[in-house]
């Protein structure tokens, strides 16, 4: 069925017979994946061959086994962080990205305020998805670069330090996604899964907590596509030994009520002070909890959920992020005083047209509206504002009058119409009374 050629007394695999064996829907063998990420990686294996492969994943899916095995050759590929120098147990959050999405600013310190190392890598945004160190950089002075020894010897001291990945973090994904992005074969949760997982395999953590979203704002647009990405994500975690849990989170309108990266350190400021949107500070709760028992630093999720909350409300979070950004060289005056921090010129109130009930906000299109003013990129080249974005006045449920305002537009430029017409666009306003929705869906172990 399948052609090899011999040579030297070995068995050579050729890429056209592995293309052939997944376009039948057979099984490749762990060496096989192997074999065919580090041809790729090392360029042996060219683009429209890898393009091929691809593609016959998107149409027949992978096993369990091939999933596990495409991860563990991309992490293969590059550096894999050895984090044993940190004290405890190191647990890692993943969120699949989505509109005003702040959590690893609140969740980070929050965690560290009881105890649990967080040696955490993030990146940039593109698009309308804003990225963690996008945000810290907002703060003035902050390093988003460290040695590997100072950042370990900062964990270990502070309990927290959060730093860009290395470039040498599975490079094969970088490669792959690439690709994937030039032949239409993003979409497949075997590929996505994978993606996700061998970089924060690679990045050294002992358990990892995911936060899946899905609607208008996010990657995954059902709640079923959703709870199968998260479902293999925590099969692949747990065959490559790593505790993981996975959360189901609504997208479908924005994150708190802040979106923008200078204006999302304020809602996050905020939140560590108590005083945070109730949907924000929920999911940030849930997360923690949850990496709090992975590390075995409480018993239960109830238990740990209580001292978090605690800590959210004493003051005990919001300095462990003074503790963290003095540490990483910014500047702390901004904590204090968050009106220190970039702003915009401008704030403009877009007000409702019609009066009733917020029945939907699409985060999309909040998303893009952001964009438009300067706060995320179109490409990876543009230059982030980071001052402007949208703050919401009005969430799903709530009820508004003709004039009411429903956001507000902070903008460093006089055009801003586009931006305006994106938030009317996203506001759904019903004549029946509409119920809050629901943020967490389910959890996955």
């Amino acid at each position: 069925m399948f052609l090899f050629l011999k040579k030297k007394g070995d068995w050579k695999m050729r890429m056209v017979d592995l293309i052939y064996k997944k376009r039948h829907n057979v099984e490749l063998t762990k060496e096989e994946i192997e074999w065919m990420i580090n041809g790729y990686t090392n360029k042996e294996i060219p683009d429209y061959q890898m393009s091929a492969f691809l593609m016959a994943v998107v149409f027949n899916d992978m096993t369990k086994a091939e999933r596990l095995a495409l991860t563990q050759a991309m992490v293969a590929t590059g550096e894999v962080v050895d984090l044993s120098a940190i004290e405890g147990i190191k647990v890692d959050k993943h969120s699949t990205g989505g509109v005003g999405d702040k959590t690893s600013l609140i969740l980070g310190p929050l965690v560290a305020s009881v105890g649990v190392p967080v040696a955490k890598m993030s990146g940039r945004g593109l698009g309308h998805t804003g990225g963690t160190l996008d945000k810290l950089e907002s703060i003035s002075g902050m390093r988003i670069e460290l040695e590997m020894e100072e950042f370990i010897k900062q964990v270990n001291d502070k309990k927290i330090a959060i730093i860009g990945q290395t470039g040498n973090l599975a490079p094969a994904d970088k490669y792959l996604y690439a690709l994937r992005d030039v032949t239409s074969t993003v979409e497949s949760i075997p590929l996505i899964a994978s993606s996700i997982m061998s970089k924060k395999i690679a990045a050294g953590a002992d358990a990892i907590v995911l936060d899946v979203k899905f609607g208008a704002g996010a990657f995954m647009k059902t709640l079923e596509d959703a709870k199968e990405l998260a479902q293999a994500m925590v099969e692949i975690g747990r065959d490559a030994h790593r505790q993981t849990v996975a959360f189901l989170t609504d997208m479908n309108q924005p994150l708190g009520f802040a979106i923008g990266n200078a204006l999302e350190v304020k809602e996050a400021i905020d939140t560590l002070s108590g005083h945070g949107p109730k949907d924000l500070e929920e999911l940030v709760l849930q997360l923690a909890s949850h990496m709090v028992v992975l590390a075995k630093k409480a018993n239960t999720t109830d238990e740990a959920y209580q001292t978090l909350k605690e800590n959210l409300h004493n003051g005990i979070a919001l300095q462990k992020f003074k503790e963290f950004v003095e540490a990483q060289g910014g500047d702390v005056r901004q904590i204090e005083d968050p009106s220190l921090l970039p702003s915009a010129k401008t704030i403009v109130a877009v007000k409702a047209n019609r009066a009733g009930y917020i029945e939907k906000i699409d985060a999309l299109s909040i998303g893009i509206a952001a964009m438009k003013l300067g706060a995320g990129r179109a490409t990876k080249e543009d230059i982030i504002d980071m001052g402007v974005g949208v703050v919401l006045n009005k969430k799903v449920g709530e009820m508004v009058e003709v004039g009411d305002t429903l956001a507000y537009i902070h903008s460093n430029s006089s055009e801003y119409q586009e931006a305006i017409d994106y938030i009317m666009q996203a506001y759904q306003i019903s004549t029946e009374e509409v119920c809050s929705p629901t943020l967490i869906y389910d959890i996955i172990k």
